[in-house]
């Protein structure tokens, strides 16, 4: 059944496909014999692309095999040659020496061959049993499996770096393979990430380039999307091999450590506490009813010692402050219930409210303003 949704982030198509090919091959790996070319039959295809995220991908049912990693028999000797290097100056860029790295993947371990000489510990992934025991029989470290769901466990996992190679195109669920992978990293893990380049097929109107092997045809915009929305921070991304490849460079996103703003609030609530206990009880105001202000007065647990909030909106006048249920009043309240000092916490206007209490108000009243630094007094 032909998927009706972006396989990445889930939004519409736009309403026209952008290409349909009829009868093209059912797939690129399965080539008939004589003896089945009566039953062998073409299928459609049809192109479309997200109108959220701009990801071309097709419609198709993907492959029969398309857990499985095929790579051409002969592994030339300039890929081979370009791969060592590129591998050489990854392990040594990201300091993988003696570092676990999993080939998501690994076919016959053309690449995965290639990790030996760098000192890392290798590992591959692949579905194909034959696969799996023709790494073996090299000497190569490989188990069978493919990452199908988010809560996928990896053997000899957590990971420290991971490979995906000419492979996410393939994923009729990108996003559960990758945060598959994710979750079986280390914290601050890098991957290496390739995939086929639509932008230069549309620059050279390779129109030839579409495959029922491949379901999803990556710009390095929409690349860019789909790694971020998985967990992953590009840190490069660049052409290869005459920009038919994307390769991204990734690592894996930390959850923000903001432990700080708690340090911050209790800082916060000392000073304001501080300032509060020099005056008379009921006897100070709060200027500001933005939500800053309501936020400040519920996390710093000050409400049972204000008198009340002033703000010079009019629809608010006459209301509560939210969860603190203090008092909104006009700013005459100065005059008709006068306080000894006045708390401003009216952000970017901070300045001008406290010089109109200083020019239109009892000229007792302290003044304080709340600055992101702390509180300030007001001469």
């Amino acid at each position: 059944m032909a998927i009706q949704t972006c396989r990445v982030c889930g939004g519409g198509f736009f309403r026209e496909p952008l290409l349909h090919y009829e009868n093209m091959p059912k797939a690129a790996q399965n080539f008939p014999d004589a003896n089945s070319l009566g039953e062998e039959k073409g299928v459609d295809l049809t192109v479309c692309q997200c109108s959220s995220c701009g990801l071309v991908q097709l419609s198709n049912e993907p492959v029969p095999y398309y857990r499985e990693v095929i790579r051409a028999a002969a592994f030339s000797e300039v890929i081979k040659d370009f791969k060592t290097r590129q591998f050489a100056g990854f392990v040594e860029k990201y300091s993988l020496r003696g570092k676990k790295i999993i080939e998501i993947g690994c076919g016959r371990g053309e690449f995965l061959s290639l990790l030996q000489p760098f000192e890392v510990e290798a590992h591959g992934l692949e579905y194909s049993a034959t696969a799996v025991a023709a790494c073996v029989a090299d000497g190569l470290k490989a188990t069978k499996g493919y990452v199908e769901r988010s809560d996928t466990k990896l053997a000899n996992g957590p990971f420290d770096a991971f490979m995906l190679l000419m492979f996410l195109e393939h994923m009729p669920q990108p996003n559960s393979a990758l945060r598959g992978i994710y979750n079986n990293l280390t914290e601050g893990a890098v991957g290496l990430v390739e995939a086929p380049n639509f932008d230069m097929m549309l620059s050279n109107k390779l129109f030839s380039e579409f495959i029922g092997d491949h379901l999803l045809y990556f710009s390095k915009e929409t690349l860019r999307t789909t790694l971020n929305l998985n967990g992953f921070d590009v840190l490069e991304c660049r052409e290869l091999r005459d920009n038919y490849v994307i390769s991204a460079v990734v690592r894996k996103r930390a959850k923000l450590d903001i432990s700080n703003f708690d340090d911050y609030q209790a800082r916060i609530q000392t000073q304001i506490n501080d300032y509060i206990g020099k005056f008379a009880a009921n006897k100070v105001a709060i200027w500001g009813a933005g939500h800053q202000a309501l936020a400040i007065i519920a996390l710093t647990k000050i409400a049972d010692k204000i008198k009340y909030v002033v703000d010079s909106a009019t629809f608010k006048q006459g209301k509560f402050t939210p969860a603190s249920h203090l008092p909104i009043v006009a700013p005459d309240a100065l005059r008709s219930d006068p306080v000894d000092a006045v708390i401003v916490m009216a952000a970017s206007y901070s300045d001008e409210v406290a010089g109109i209490i200083r020019k239109d108000y009892a000229a007792k009243v302290q003044t304080a303003i709340l600055r992101d630094f702390g509180l300030e007094l007001v001469r």
